[in-house]
C-alpha cells in the first residue's frame, strides 16, 4: 500500500526559508531546483517509508521521527499509519546547531 505525503505547515515554511535564502544569495535558478530535489527526494517514501534513519536527537518524543537526508538538509518525518500517510515534519539545515532540532513539535 502507498502511502501519501503530507507537509506540514512547520515544514512547509521551513521550505520557504530555504528558498528564501537561496534566492537572495545565489539565484531564483538555483532556489527553485533546490527545493523542487528536497521534495522530489520525500517521493520515494510513500513506497518505502522505513528508508529512513532514527533521529536521535527527537528519540524522547512519542512518534518516531526518521529521516532523510539530502544533501546538507535533514528531511525529518514520521508514518503515521492511522492516516495512510508521511507526515513531513522539518526540514533542517545540518550546519546548525543539532539542539536546534528539537524545535520541530
Amino acid at each position: 500500500m502507498e502511502l501519501k505525503i503530507f507537509w506540514t505547515d512547520f515544514a512547509k515554511a521551513e521550505l520557504n526559508k530555504i528558498y528564501k535564502y537561496l534566492k537572495e544569495n545565489a539565484s531564483l535558478e538555483i532556489a527553485k531546483n533546490e527545493n523542487k530535489k528536497i521534495v522530489q527526494s520525500t517521493l520515494r517514501l510513500s513506497k518505502q517509508p522505513e528508508i529512513g534513519q532514527i533521529e536521535p536527537m527527537l528519540i524522547e518524543r512519542k512518534m518516531e521521527f526518521k529521516y532523510l537526508l539530502h544533501q546538507t538538509y535533514k528531511i525529518i518525518y514520521w508514518v503515521n499509519f492511522k492516516q495512510n500517510r508521511i507526515e513531513i515534519m522539518d526540514v533542517f539545515e545540518t550546519y546548525q546547531q543539532p539542539k536546534k532540532i528539537k524545535r520541530t513539535k
